[in-house]
C-alpha cells in the first residue's frame, strides 16, 4: 500500500523555497506504449531514442547487456543522423535522445554522428539530447561544437560498481571529471543516478549525489534499478523502497534549487505508486510515466500539473519556445 503523507515534508518545504510557482511537470516521452485514465499522450512518436551502435556495446554491462538499446531506432549503415532525423519529423517527431552502445573507454562513440547536429536543429526544428558516456576531453569539445540541446551521463560513485557492474577499468573520479569537462564547456548537464546500481544494493549513490552537487547541472534525474530478465541482475529483488525514498528527501535537501526528476526507470506495480508519491512529497519537480492517480495527487499537495510528450530531461523545453505542445489537462 502506498504511503501517502499528510504532512509538509521538508524536501517540499525545500521546492517552494525554490520553486514558488508550484508547477510540477509529468512526462511521456515515446520509449515504450504507455497512458494511464489520467492521461493518453496524444502523440508517441513526439520525441524518440536512436542508437548510433545498433544494439551493440563492448560493455556488456550485468544490468542491462544491450537490451535497452534493441528498443531504439538503429542509425543503419550508409545512413546518416540528418537523414534519419528528417524521416522521424515527417512521422511527427519533434526531437530525440541520441544515444548508443559504449566503447572499451566507457563512451558512446558520438563524434561523427555530432556534426550533423546543427543542421537538425536548424533545418527540422528538432531538440536534440545525447547520452554521452564517460566524456573525453574531445568528446566534450565535439558535443559544444554541436550545440547539443543537453547531454546526459550516468554518474557512478563506487569503484567497485564501475568495475564489477560496468565492466571498466576507471574510477569514480572520471566520472566526475566527465562532469567537470561537460561544465567547461557550458554546457546544459543531465546527470542520471541509477538507485541500486550495485546488484540492488546502495554503494555509491551518496558519492555520486556528492560529486553532482559541485557542478551547475541543469536537472538531476534518479532512475532505480530494474532488474532484467536474461541478464546477470535479472534474478534480483530491486532496491528497498525505503532506501529509495530516503535518497529522494536527500537529494531534495542537497540540491533545493536544482530541478530534481524522477525517470522512466522504475519497477512496476505497487513499488511504482509507492516511488512517484514519495517523489510529490518530497517535492520533486517532475515524473516521467506517472502512475495512476499522482497527478490528480499532486493537485491535492498544491501543486500545478503539466504534461509534456518528451523526454524528462528537457525541463527548460516548455519556457523557451520550443515547439512542442503542451497538453492540457482537463478539469
Amino acid at each position: 500500500m502506498s504511503k501517502i503523507i499528510t504532512e509538509i515534508a521538508p524536501g517540499m518545504n525545500a521546492r517552494k523555497k525554490f520553486f514558488p510557482d508550484d508547477i510540477i511537470e509529468f512526462y511521456a516521452p515515446g520509449l515504450k506504449k504507455w497512458e494511464t485514465k489520467e492521461w493518453k499522450p496524444s502523440n508517441p512518436r513526439n520525441f524518440l531514442p536512436v542508437s548510433v551502435t545498433g544494439s551493440a556495446c563492448a560493455l556488456q554491462c550485468d544490468h542491462c547487456q544491450s537490451k535497452v538499446l534493441e528498443g531504439m531506432i538503429s542509425v543503419r549503415a550508409g545512413q546518416d543522423l540528418y537523414d534519419l532525423a528528417a524521416k522521424l519529423k515527417a512521422s511527427g517527431s519533434e526531437g530525440i535522445l541520441v544515444s548508443g552502445g559504449s566503447t572499451k573507454t566507457g563512451g558512446v562513440p558520438l563524434s561523427r554522428h555530432l556534426t550533423m547536429v546543427p543542421r537538425i536543429k536548424e533545418e527540422l526544428g528538432m531538440k536534440v539530447i545525447v547520452h554521452s558516456g564517460v566524456v573525453s576531453p574531445q568528446l566534450a569539445e565535439d558535443l559544444a561544437n554541436a550545440e547539443v540541446d543537453g547531454v546526459m551521463l550516468d554518474i557512478i560513485g563506487a569503484d567497485e560498481t564501475i568495475k564489477d557492474v560496468y565492466h571498466l577499468d576507471l574510477e569514480a573520479k572520471d566520472f566526475e571529471r566527465s562532469l567537470s569537462l561537460l561544465a567547461d564547456r557550458q554546457l546544459r548537464i543531465i546527470p542520471h543516478i541509477v538507485l541500486g546500481l550495485h546488484y540492488g544494493k546502495f554503494l555509491g549513490e551518496y558519492n555520486a549525489l556528492d560529486m553532482i552537487s559541485r557542478y551547475p547541472v541543469s536537472t538531476l534525474i534518479l532512475v532505480v534499478l530494474v532488474p532484467l530478465i536474461g541478464t546477470p541482475m535479472g534474478h534480483l529483488p530491486p532496491p528497498p523502497v525505503d532506501d529509495i525514498t530516503n535518497f529522494f528527501t536527500l537529494a531534495r535537501q542537497s540540491l533545493p534549487s536544482t530541478k530534481l526528476n524522477l525517470g522512466c526507470a522504475r519497477p512496476m506495480g505497487n513499488m511504482k505508486v509507492e516511488l512517484d508519491y514519495s517523489a510529490v512529497d518530497n517535492g520533486f519537480n517532475g515524473i516521467a510515466y506517472p502512475a495512476e492517480g499522482i497527478i490528480e495527487y499532486s493537485r491535492t499537495k498544491g501543486l500545478q500539473p503539466r504534461l509534456y510528450e518528451w523526454c524528462c530531461s528537457l525541463t527548460w523545453a516548455g519556457e523557451d519556445g520550443a515547439s512542442y505542445s503542451e497538453v492540457s489537462l482537463g478539469d
